[in-house]
Formats: structure tokens, C-alpha cells, sequence
């Protein structure tokens, strides 16, 4: 939940470009810093003072040999499943759409000038973080016209996921202004429109 205000690892990075990077760490440590629209950030390449922001949009895990063994077996052992889960390192990979970053205390909402470099951290962005960064919506266009992922939902899983940033008495507010916004962005695909409200919709 986004109210937990220590920075979480979320793993480290695998590639990336301006656009977004991929991340990686082990299946077994999979949880709710890894869950879809959450926001988290990186260091750019070489330069620790400019963080990049960004939505994680996919989660994969992938597999191994011996997964693609066991899925084939017609009865599979209660304890070998547990130690698959819990001790093999099966990796996961987590995709980001960068839709921002920070210089210091300056918030931008555009591409960063450079990608994180690989095995940087990439870290949960704590509460405080994210309302931060939403009181402007210029990081709206940047998801709505990213062809790459599923926007619609990426939208409206990012905005329910910073809403919990805020306090009760505001959260409905801030989802009215989203709506608001993603309302005049969208007005000429008015099917696409009612979709995203609906996805937002308290």
C-alpha cells in the first residue's frame, strides 16, 4: 500500500531506455511492491540527483527448466510445489513506463534525460512521494498515448493506486480532478473516455 512511508526495493534493474526500464528480483519476494500501477523510481545513468518515475504496467514470471518439468508430471508433490515457490530463485521481472523524474526537488513530468543504468534500484515510492508528484497531471498524456502497454487500465490502476496517497477527505477530489483532466485529454474517443472513467469511478 502506498501509505507505507520507507522507500521499498523493488528489485534492480535489468534494461531500460527514456521510455521505461525492466526490472528484476526473485518470485518468492513477490508482493505489494510489485503490483500493477504502483509508482517507483530509479537514479538515472550516472547521476544520483535525478530520479526517474514510473508506473510498473507488466509482471512476469518466468521459468525454468525444471518449472516446465513439473507442469508436464500428472501429480505433483505438495512439498516439491513449496520449494519451488519458496526457495528456487524462478526470477520475476517487473516493466516500468517512465512518466517522469525528479532534479532534487523539482518535479518534471516528461521523459528523463537519460535511463537508469542496469542493476540500479528501483525503489517504491513512499506516499509522501506520490502526492507529491500528482498534484500535477501532466503525466497523464505520457500513459494515455504510451502504445506499448494497456493504458486504459495502467491509467486508471496509477490513479486508484495515488489516490491512497491522499487523506480520506481528499481522495475524492483528486479522482474528480483526474477525471476531469482525462476528460479533456480524451474528448474526441468518447468510448475510450467512458472506459477510463468508469475504471476510476470511487
Amino acid at each position: 500500500m502506498v501509505g507505507q512511508e520507507q522507500s521499498l526495493t523493488v528489485g534492480r534493474v535489468l534494461r531500460a531506455s527514456t521510455r521505461g526500464f525492466i526490472c528484476g528480483t526473485q518470485s518468492n519476494k513477490i508482493d505489494h511492491r510489485h503490483d500493477f500501477g504502483a509508482f517507483v523510481s530509479a537514479p538515472i545513468a550516472n547521476d544520483d540527483s535525478v530520479r526517474v518515475v514510473g508506473v510498473i504496467y507488466a509482471v512476469e514470471i518466468k521459468d525454468d527448466m525444471l518449472v516446465s518439468e513439473l507442469v508436464m508430471a500428472e501429480a505433483l508433490n505438495s512439498n516439491i510445489l513449496r520449494d519451488q515457490r519458496e526457495n528456487r530463485m524462478v526470477p520475476l521481472e517487473i516493466s516500468v513506463l517512465s512518466i517522469g523524474y525528479i532534479y532534487r526537488d523539482m518535479i518534471v513530468h516528461s521523459l528523463p534525460p537519460r535511463p537508469p543504468m542496469s542493476l540500479s534500484l528501483v525503489e517504491l515510492c513512499t506516499a509522501d512521494s506520490v502526492y507529491a508528484f500528482t498534484q500535477r497531471l501532466d503525466f497523464l498524456p505520457l500513459a494515455l498515448s504510451a502504445s506499448e502497454v494497456p493504458s486504459d487500465d495502467l491509467i486508471g490502476a496509477a490513479i486508484r493506486y495515488a489516490s491512497y496517497a491522499y487523506p480520506d477527505n481528499r481522495r475524492y477530489e483528486f479522482l474528480v480532478r483526474c477525471g476531469r483532466e482525462i476528460a479533456r485529454q480524451l474528448s474526441h474517443d468518447l468510448k475510450r473516455l467512458e472506459h477510463v472513467l468508469a475504471l476510476i469511478r470511487p
